[in-house]
């Protein structure tokens, strides 16, 4: 990647992004953050520069700077991947540490944030704006659709199948050949041995859907 990066967002996985980044020697103009009172401070030296909406730096994007959507909330980030592609006509580039593995016969979509020792497999699928915490397991064959999260250490085995929005907490294990529907969530250290309803959250081992 040529161009220095404008990473959108100054919370949550915007500081790993930046260390993302820097492993890749790719340099980082600086931040922008809806919060300001983090306009004016830095990141490891790296400026909060203002608005992620304000034109002065959004117009930066696509001719002299490419951008990163640093954003946990799913609503807000799919705001702003809309935001980039309506006003700027252009997609979030990937954050990939140097230490992930993506097998070469995997397929990855835009603006994905994939953490250290995140490993993909053979065959695998994923959309775009995932964010894959460290050392997260996408085996072969998975397919993950746009606006996934996977939390630290959680293992999708083969061929599962995880729709838009979905969320899987740290340490989970999915076996293989499950389907989790689309905004569903499923809690911490949870073992998933069937399909997860589309919004239905589910915990524990074996995960079963939590009483509303």
């Amino acid at each position: 990647m040529e161009k220095p990066v404008i990473i959108l967002g100054a919370k949550g996985i915007a500081h790993p992004a930046l260390e993302i980044f820097n492993s890749n020697k790719v340099v980082v103009y600086g931040f922008l953050d809806e919060d300001e009172k983090l306009h004016g401070q830095e990141i490891n030296v790296v400026p909060i520069l203002g608005n992620p909406e304000d034109e002065g730096f959004l117009k930066l994007i696509g001719k002299k700077c490419e951008a990163f959507v640093a954003v946990d909330d799913n609503k807000y980030r799919q705001f702003l991947v809309k935001m980039l592609n309506d006003n700027r006509k252009v997609q979030p580039v990937n954050a990939i540490h140097n230490t992930a593995y993506i097998s070469t016969d995997a397929a990855i979509g835009h603006g994905n944030f994939f953490n250290a020792k995140v490993n993909v497999g053979t065959g695998a699928t994923i959309g775009s704006h995932c964010i894959l915490h460290s050392g997260a397991i996408v085996d072969h064959g998975s397919k993950l659709a746009d606006f996934v999260q996977l939390g630290a250490g959680a293992i999708l085995n083969s061929n599962v199948t995880v729709e838009e929005g979905a969320f899987i907490g740290s340490g989970v294990v999915v076996v293989s050949g499950i389907t989790i529907g689309k905004n569903a969530r499923i809690g911490a250290g949870s073992v998933v041995i069937s399909d997860v309803k589309a919004n239905d959250t589910v915990f524990g081992n074996p995960a079963a859907p939590i009483k509303k």
